[in-house]
């Protein structure tokens, strides 16, 4: 079952995807469907795509849009494979989401998804959501620790932006960085969204 936090960061991205009138979306690490089901189920998304590692994952999202109308499911492309890989197939959506799971990839790795994402899709909007360190303790994590066993990094408020300023630097794009996700004064909120945009985009 999704948390409140987590369906606070689901609702802050569709909110950008629908400010940006964004029609066609690819979901890198779409796990078991918490956003992709809800883009689905919205009109306004007319090609959608998850990339998901986990087979398991995968079969549940494919069970839950079993049920859907034919013309949800039509929608829909499913993508077994690393968020890490070149998607040609990809070139030209208009926004790329990962939601809580760019900290799943290594550190030393981060160039080569900039590549696949921004030179090879090229979309016109990029939208990231990743754990803010300095809310971990009103969660209860130990400082020595991360919040799941497979993340490879969390970065405070600081890191994370400096990271952010140079993507948009590297790839000649616009951008903004939000706390979301029971926002607290002095350490932000559970998590940090990053959006990437070209420059005649409006946000």
């Amino acid at each position: 079952m999704s948390t409140a936090l987590h369906e606070e960061r689901l609702q802050a991205v569709m909110d950008v995807l629908r400010l940006t009138s964004a029609r066609s979306v690819a979901d890198l690490g779409c796990g078991d469907g918490a956003l992709l089901l809800r883009l689905a189920k919205d009109p306004a998304f007319v090609r959608l795509a998850g990339i998901e590692q986990s087979v398991t994952a995968l079969g549940a999202l494919r069970a839950a849009l079993a049920v859907l109308d034919e013309n949800i499911r039509n929608r829909v492309t499913l993508i077994e494979g690393s968020m890490l890989e070149p998607r040609p197939e990809l070139a030209g959506v208009d926004a790329v989401v990962m939601v809580e799971t760019i900290e799943h990839l290594p550190p030393d790795q981060l160039s080569r998804w900039e590549k696949a994402v921004f030179d090879i899709i090229a979309p016109k909007l990029v939208v990231i959501t990743t754990p803010n360190a300095e809310y971990n303790p009103l969660l209860g994590v130990p400082v020595h620790r991360f919040r799941h066993p497979e993340h490879t990094f969390e970065w405070d408020r600081a890191r994370f932006r400096a990271w952010a300023e140079g993507v948009a630097a590297r790839h000649n794009r616009r951008w903004l960085v939000r706390d979301i996700a029971g926002v607290r004064d002095g350490v932000g909120g559970a998590s940090q969204m990053a959006i990437f945009f070209d420059p005649d985009l409006v946000i």
